[in-house]
């Protein structure tokens, strides 16, 4: 045996062996110190081969007893907080990785609340503070790509961008502010510059590093919607660092280049959004679109056609950056001739919302403005075909702003791709909307031109008695908040449809269904256009009120889009919460009653000028006091609220179309992946929606379907995933009568059975052992209700 590994190991082990047993403060004072030789802290270090070998082989181990020890008697073992001191020492100067994967480790091992839980609560706290994150990082950018190390680096990756979802679930109320959302991405932002600058420094010194890592944990960050999070600190200080400065122009176009595929659209439609310009843009990423297909799509296809969302700077500094550089130009070229082409053509002019035309219209403007005359003649009669072919179907459709989007870009389009000819002019009323796209078509003035002067010399004009005027109204109509919804430019009529548009739904259910597949669509793909308080409320609100409404039709529509392609992470999971909170809605006890009373006036109410005669009120009064009732409860007690259970005959519209794909991974969206979060969403609602069809004929065959999801997901390695299906079973024995289960479903209940033995024995969250505790129970009343029923 290497006698350095030997000497190292005996020592560990008797320091494990004196931490583990001893109550000598002074005993494990020294103990601890004469361990610290092996992290080089002290002045009598071990040599260099002794503290590699600890550092590789023994460090998780002293972290590991350091925690197991942790308590308030040990901590006083020594005074003015000596020992504690000490202890944290080792997870603040240690190897970073390891330290922070113990940290992690403990936090979700330790019972909640404890003194255990806080104390390394606060302890990795002061890991983050300290800066010992980019150690983390920085410490992946030299390893050797092998089995150990991605395995190594899928843990760390995890960790870091979940850490504030693991330290919400495990703190809850007492999470501490370190590890909020808003506060821990950006101080994350702040560790990738420390490790970017750590990589550039060595390069510069001629040792090879690797930014994949911190690509990675870019790209998961955007993945999980923290963009501007993170990029609202990157970017602005790599704006500066890549000015004049080509190596950390390569670092950055390394680092992009690296982001897996399946976050490649999050990150850079981040960055196009956090760029100030298209020349950022460009020192940012290079010619990335020339060099990866995925990054080539989501620039010229998915931000330009599939998605219109993009302000108007951001759409400037896409197209501006693919204008930048020659390799780039001939993308945007093809994009002029694509967007000609969508722009005139008939079916998308019928079946694009109107806004989306606007907004490819915009694209289009100022293609052309980035464009040559030599670029331009070289493909002149593709595009004048185009544009007189979408000019025809423009000025035959029967919408005004459909004509009038025609009549400006044709204005534009023809004076810039036949000068030559006679300038093409419409008549066409002028609002705020055709000065925006006209000001599109004129290429900006340089930024040191000379600024128009006399405007200091002008009185301001006292407009503190101004009032705000207010000259939109609230719909009165359903169709008219799709309306509104759609195709408005005036954001507070926007606002008051969107306020409006649960109580219209609820009080015309009729006109609702006419239109509720379109508006489902709409306020699924709804985005906030204006500061409105509480708008992700009011957009659910209105959603599950359509839901209601109609619910097969809506409740199968959104179940189908769950697994479409080009939704969002976010989107998909709101999907979840739409179909759960319909159907409680549908199920609730005497909602039928309750709806019809919202529209006529309530049966006790009677219509002015016809009150009750005094003597008709005594009549009944004496016959009530002398009328005898032979039940258990007087009648003077109100019944309670009953009726039929609406979601029974429309569950299986909400489960079924749920379960059909969960196995079948898109380009976007992999439930057995990455996506493991909305696994989880779904396990649970799939449970919910079991539970909410109890006792219905329909609940066999969901119980059925729902158990086969569970045991082909039963080895699931996120507990919050395994926790959403110890949930489902609940509900399966909860919903479905004992008589039914035994009857139809015997083979199922034998397996589930078996593993849940296993979870509640063996499984390493405390929370799925107890899910499970309480699913064999439920099993267990289940028997026993039936034996009597079998015996003779």
């Amino acid at each position: 045996m290497d006698p350095v590994a030997s000497a190292v190991r005996l020592a560990v082990q008797e320091a494990v062996h004196i931490l583990s047993s001893s109550e000598d403060g002074g005993h494990i004072i020294s103990t601890l110190q004469s361990l610290r030789r092996y992290l080089g802290e002290t002045e009598t270090q071990a040599p260099p081969e002794e503290q590699e070998e600890f550092s590789r082989t023994h460090f998780s181990t002293i972290l590991r007893c350091l925690v197991g020890k942790l308590s308030p008697d040990w901590l006083d073992l020594l005074p003015d907080g000596q020992l504690e001191e000490l202890w944290a020492s080792f997870f603040l100067e240690g190897p970073a990785d390891q330290a922070f994967l113990v940290l992690m480790e403990s936090i979700e091992g330790a019972a909640s609340p404890s003194f255990r839980l806080m104390k390394m609560a606060r302890l990795l706290a002061r890991f983050l503070s300290a800066g010992r994150m980019a150690a983390v990082m920085e410490g992946q950018c030299g390893q050797q790509a092998g089995p150990a190390s991605r395995l190594l680096q899928e843990t760390l990756l995890t960790r870091v961008v979940g850490l504030p979802d693991h330290l919400g679930n495990r703190l809850q109320r007492e999470t501490l502010a370190a590890f909020f959302p808003q506060n821990y991405f950006p101080l994350l932002g702040e560790e990738v510059l420390r490790v970017l600058q750590a990589v550039v420094d060595s390069l510069r010194g001629g040792l090879d590093c690797s930014v994949s890592f911190l690509s990675q944990v870019l790209g998961k960050a955007c993945v999980h919607g923290r963009q501007k999070e993170i990029l609202d600190v990157l970017v602005p200080r790599l704006t500066v660092l890549t000015q004049g400065n080509c190596l950390w122009q390569r670092v950055c176009w390394r680092l992009v280049e690296c982001v897996p595929d399946r976050a490649m659209e999050a990150v850079l439609k981040g960055l196009v959004e956090a760029a100030p310009g298209p020349e950022v843009l460009s020192r940012l990423l290079g010619n990335l679109v020339t060099k990866s297909k995925k990054a080539q799509f989501v620039m010229t296809q998915k931000l330009l056609f599939l998605q219109y969302s993009c302000s108007m700077p951001m759409l400037q500094s896409l197209l501006g950056y693919l204008a930048m550089d020659s390799q780039r130009r001939p993308l945007l070229v093809q994009a002029l001739k694509e967007l000609l082409e969508t722009w005139g053509s008939s079916s998308a002019i019928r079946h694009t919302p109107l806004e989306q035309q606007r907004y490819v219209s915009k694209a289009l403007l100022i293609c052309l403005t980035h464009l040559g005359e030599a670029e331009l003649r070289a493909s002149r009669d593709e595009l004048l075909a185009s544009l007189m072919e979408g000019v025809k179907s423009r000025l035959d459709s029967s919408l005004p702003p459909v004509r009038r989007l025609g009549m400006i870009v044709a204005e534009v389009a023809s004076a810039r791709l036949h000068p030559e000819g006679p300038p093409l002019k419409f008549q066409y009323e002028e609002d705020e909307l055709t000065r925006e796209m006209l000001a599109l078509a004129v290429p900006r003035p340089a930024a040191d031109g000379p600024s128009e002067a006399g405007d200091d010399e002008l009185v301001p004009y006292d407009m503190s008695g101004d009032g705000e005027q207010r000259g939109s109204k609230t719909p009165a109509y359903v169709r008219d908040c799709l309306e509104a919804l759609t195709a408005s430019e005036d954001w507070e009529r926007w606002e008051e449809a969107l306020r409006a548009l649960e109580g219209l739904v609820l009080k015309s259910p009729a006109a609702t269904r006419e239109v509720s597949l379109e508006l489902a669509k709409v306020l699924l793909h709804l985005e906030e256009k204006t500061a409105v308080a509480g708008f992700e409320r009011l957009r659910q609100r209105a959603l599950v009120a359509v839901t209601v409404t109609d619910p097969a039709r809506v409740a199968e529509y959104l179940a189908v889009q769950f697994y479409a392609l080009n939704y969002s992470l976010r989107q998909r999971m709101d999907i979840l919460d739409v179909l759960a909170l319909a159907a409680q809605e549908l199920s609730r006890p005497g909602r039928l009653g309750k709806a019809a009373q919202r529209g006529s006036p309530g049966p006790g109410s009677q219509p002015s000028g016809a009150a009750v005669p005094a003597w008709k009120a005594v009549v009944e009064e004496r016959v009530r006091r002398k009328t005898r009732r032979f039940c258990k409860q007087g009648s003077t007690g109100r019944a309670a609220a009953a009726g039929p259970n609406e979601f029974n005959a429309v569950a299986g519209y909400f489960f079924f179309p749920l379960l059909q794909r969960f196995d079948r991974p898109v380009v976007t969206f992999d439930l057995l992946g990455d996506d493991q979060l909305v696994l989880g969403r779904l396990a649970h609602t799939l449970g919910a929606l079991m539970y909410l069809a109890v006792n219905t004929a329909v609940a066999v065959p969901m119980g059925k379907a729902l158990l086969e999801f569970v045991w082909a997901l039963r080895f699931h390695g996120d507990a919050y995933v395994r926790r959403g299906l110890l949930s489902a079973v609940s509900s399966v024995l909860l919903s479905v009568p004992a008589e039914w289960l035994l009857a139809d479903l015997p083979d199922e209940l034998l397996e589930a059975r078996s593993w849940l033995a296993d979870v509640a024995e063996q499984d390493a969250d405390e929370d799925c052992r107890l899910l499970a505790v309480k699913a064999l129970l439920l099993l267990e009343k289940l028997r026993d209700r039936l034996l009597p029923l079998s015996s003779p």
